[in-house]
């Protein structure tokens, strides 16, 4: 009669094996929808990102008609030095007026139309994209992206 004799240290491999295997497996489960907000040329160093203005609508419990506007995605991560092609596609509103705040960029988003900016940023930090026309609640805002340079 023959025996199968499995060891302790054995037991453990297979497990630690099977856990790293099971991580590995949720990782790439939880970060395949990632590429769906940047889109990277493979033929170029640049790269897109695309962004649309959307806008929310609802009525309060006493009647009142109350909307708000963003960006989405209402974040986007840079690294120091990246080219980027900022593609912004205005969906909601007639005319969205914005600024980076921290630089000198400005520019204008109109429904219907793709605004393109060239971006390389070469210090870190969060910088705001703004719309001058929804800046506070006062306005249905804020309609404010964050640009957030590693």
């Amino acid at each position: 009669m023959q025996f199968l004799v499995i060891k302790k240290r054995s037991i453990i491999f297979s497990l630690l094996l099977l856990g790293l295997v099971f991580t590995a497996s949720l990782w790439i489960y939880l970060n395949m929808g990632s590429e769906a907000v940047v889109q990277t040329s493979v033929n170029d160093s640049t790269r897109e990102i695309h962004l649309v203005t959307g806008e929310f609508e609802a009525t309060t419990k006493d009647g009142k008609e109350i909307e708000a506007y963003r960006f989405d995605p209402g974040t986007i991560f840079l690294q120091k030095g990246e080219k980027v092609k900022l593609k912004i596609m205005g969906i909601n509103g007639a005319n969205h007026p914005f600024i980076i705040e921290g630089t000198n960029i400005s520019g204008k988003i109109l429904q219907g139309e793709e605004s393109e900016l060239d971006l390389q940023f070469q210090k870190k930090g969060v910088y705001r994209l703004v719309c001058l026309t929804h800046h506070d609640s006062d306005s249905n805002g804020p309609m404010t992206a964050y640009i957030v340079v590693n």
